[in-house]
């Protein structure tokens, strides 16, 4: 090997565009940028700027609704639960609390509280209390000897039109 005859592999290095070389290159004068203006200088992006007129994202309608004050909660599976249970990070004999929960790491992201679901079986009967549960949930604790209470009252049906 002789230092001055290193390559890099054909095709490896791209070559770089050059411009502003004379009108017969093709990127003389301008470089390709057109004349002037804004979009000619270095470093704009305008992304959504149509110059001027009215942006599309502007123009179209805007559907749905988005609200701000939903409470979103963690789900958090029997089955994990029972996973956590037989592995020893959690104590089937004490109480469970959504501190617990979120201490065994269950439940990793902190919303607004964890609801239960009722994904995968429970083997035992634990107590536990969370900010939800599913009816599947609620019926798989309870025929597994256990109780569950959830901190949040679940929403009242609509009421009827008359």
């Amino acid at each position: 090997m002789i230092l001055n005859e290193l390559r890099d592999n054909p095709g490896a290095r791209l070559k770089s565009k050059r411009l502003g070389r004379g009108i017969g290159s093709g990127k003389g004068k301008t470089s390709g940028k057109g004349v002037k203006g804004q979009k000619a200088r270095e470093g704009v992006a305008l992304n959504g700027f149509e110059g001027g007129q009215l942006p599309i994202y502007r123009r179209l309608p805007k559907r749905g609704f988005h609200n701000h004050f939903r409470k979103e909660y963690a789900p958090v599976n029997l089955g994990a639960l029972d996973a956590a249970i037989e592995s020893g990070k959690l104590d089937a004999a004490q109480p469970i609390t959504e501190a617990t929960l979120f201490a065994a790491g269950l439940a990793t992201n902190n919303k607004d509280g964890i609801r239960l679901l009722g994904e995968g079986k429970i083997s035992r009967a634990i107590t536990i209390t969370v900010s939800g549960a599913s009816a599947t949930a609620k019926a798989a604790v309870e025929q597994a000897g256990g109780s569950i209470t959830t901190t949040v009252a679940p929403k009242a049906p609509p009421a009827a039109a008359a």
